[in-house]
């Protein structure tokens, strides 16, 4: 009986995908750089050369704080993690209305129109996705620009694993819900498909789907004006 084949190709694809994402972010760039100083410091120290301890010591701490740029973008993601958010210089997300309902379309899912900076498009709910994610046709007619720095993110579609833009909606209202500073992802192969995802709803008070009707309930009122 044979053993697993290992499909090397498929496997310096993926590798290959990875390595095009670093030129696309400048902390990865900066990681790359700091690490090759550390090697660098590494060395001088061995070799006893001066102020090589200096040199590994400041990359070490370079390292550090590039680890928790990191951490802090991740934690942008997780409703419970928001305290993180005043200390990188980012718009909190903050989701307010009133309740809205959704009927489950004929296709089995949850479809609902939004406006996103004033241009309207179809959303699909999707509780399985991390982010809210919209095509490049929809960034496009709302002013959405690619977040600079940061690390690079993989969406997973049908389609397989496509590389993706952050970007942050200044605005997004669907039935009495606004949505405000919202992360998202810019997808240019996600196709004409938009999706509200786990960043959203995890901010909500509760959602949930009575009688083939899912209900979104906020966790405050929107400002009256």
């Amino acid at each position: 009986m044979d053993g697993p084949q290992i499909d090397f190709a498929r496997m310096f694809a993926e590798v290959g995908e990875t390595i095009t994402q670093i030129p696309q972010s400048g902390l990865l760039m900066l990681a790359l750089v700091a690490m090759a100083v550390g090697w660098l410091g590494s060395l001088m120290v061995r070799r006893r050369v001066p102020l090589g301890r200096l040199i590994r010591g400041a990359s070490t701490l370079f390292l550090v704080g590039i680890l928790v740029t990191v951490v802090l973008q991740m934690a942008r993601f997780d409703s419970r993690l928001d305290f993180a958010v005043p200390q990188m210089g980012l718009p909190g997300q903050v989701v307010e209305g009133g309740e809205t309902r959704v009927p489950l379309a004929a296709d089995g899912h949850f479809w609902l129109r939004a406006e996103l900076n004033g241009a309207e498009a179809d959303f699909l709910v999707d509780t399985g996705a991390t982010l809210t994610a919209v095509s490049s046709g929809v960034a496009e007619a709302a002013g959405l620009e690619p977040r600079t720095g940061g690390i690079p993110v993989r969406v997973q579609t049908a389609n397989g694993t496509i590389g993706a833009s952050l970007t942050t909606i200044d605005e997004m209202r669907f039935g009495n819900v606004s949505a405000s500073g919202l992360d998202a992802v810019i997808a240019p192969n996600l196709g004409e498909t938009n999706v509200i995802g786990m960043n959203l709803l995890s901010r909500l008070a509760s959602w949930r789907v009575e009688d083939n009707v899912l209900i979104l309930v906020p966790k405050e009122p929107a400002p009256v004006g």
